[in-house]
């Protein structure tokens, strides 16, 4: 099936020529979350072109990373890793194909839905914050493994996820070992939206924005203790763990 273009006034978008209708869904999607995020931060992302896959097997051939990038998640959160970024690109399931992939329990459908908002707020991140991809070199993707619970979180975050993540939340915490504090590689695409969900909620959005576009020079533990005004690491970890529980649970 050929492959065609449709254009929005800040984004392209490539797919097949039946899929005319979702890439329009996208497209609107995507202006909206450009807008939203232009209220938040001083820079968001234009000329970015979306090329939206009909099938996981397409998506995978064209991003190779992101096969790997799931082999690294925990089960909990694979289903919700359905797309890649670039600086100028995002590649991602089709509506149809992302509704197809949702489960059955609550949330999950809504989770996917807004993956394309994601992954353009995962550019716009890396837009504020030099020292993130993208770009993906390999200076910059040491920093985004050591960093993903940051970059994934504030993603999440700001594409308004996090308060659709009960039913995932809640069958991580029931599956292996407790979750490291601040997330590891494994639950970053789960859990990193948890951290930035309890910053907004103690110190505003105002300090969620900024722990998103800064690296602090001393590491990740430095930065979550800057940014909740000072509060010991094991503190916070703990208030953490409960707020986890709460939206298990809620």
């Amino acid at each position: 099936m050929a492959w065609v273009e449709s254009v929005s006034p800040s984004f392209r978008a490539r797919h097949e020529s039946a899929d005319a209708d979702d890439a329009a869904r996208v497209l609107e999607r995507l202006e909206h979350a450009r807008d939203a995020l232009a209220e938040r931060l001083p820079r968001t992302a234009g000329d970015v072109t979306v090329v939206i896959h009909g099938s996981s097997l397409s998506l995978s051939l064209a991003q190779p990373y992101l096969p790997l990038a799931r082999m690294l998640t925990a089960p909990a959160g694979r289903r919700y890793l359905v797309g890649w970024f670039g600086a100028r690109e995002i590649h991602v399931l089709t509506p149809r194909a992302l509704e197809r992939r949702a489960s059955s329990v609550p949330g999950s459908r809504e989770l996917l839905v807004r993956a394309p908002a994601a992954l353009y707020a995962s550019v716009v991140v890396g837009a504020n914050n030099p020292d993130l991809p993208p770009p993906f070199r390999p200076g910059s993707f040491v920093r985004y493994m050591r960093w993903a619970w940051l970059a994934q979180g504030a993603a999440q975050y700001l594409a308004e996820q996090v308060p659709h993540l009960r039913p995932a939340i809640t069958r991580r915490l029931r599956e292996g070992a407790a979750p490291s504090f601040p997330p590891g590689v494994r639950d970053a695409t789960l859990l990193g939206g948890t951290v930035f969900d309890l910053l907004a909620r103690e110190e505003g959005d105002g300090a969620a924005v900024r722990l998103a576009s800064r690296l602090h020079p001393d590491g990740p533990e430095a930065a979550l203790v800057k940014a909740f005004r000072g509060r010991a690491l094991a503190s916070t970890e703990g208030t953490w763990r409960a707020h986890l529980a709460r939206l298990a649970s809620a």
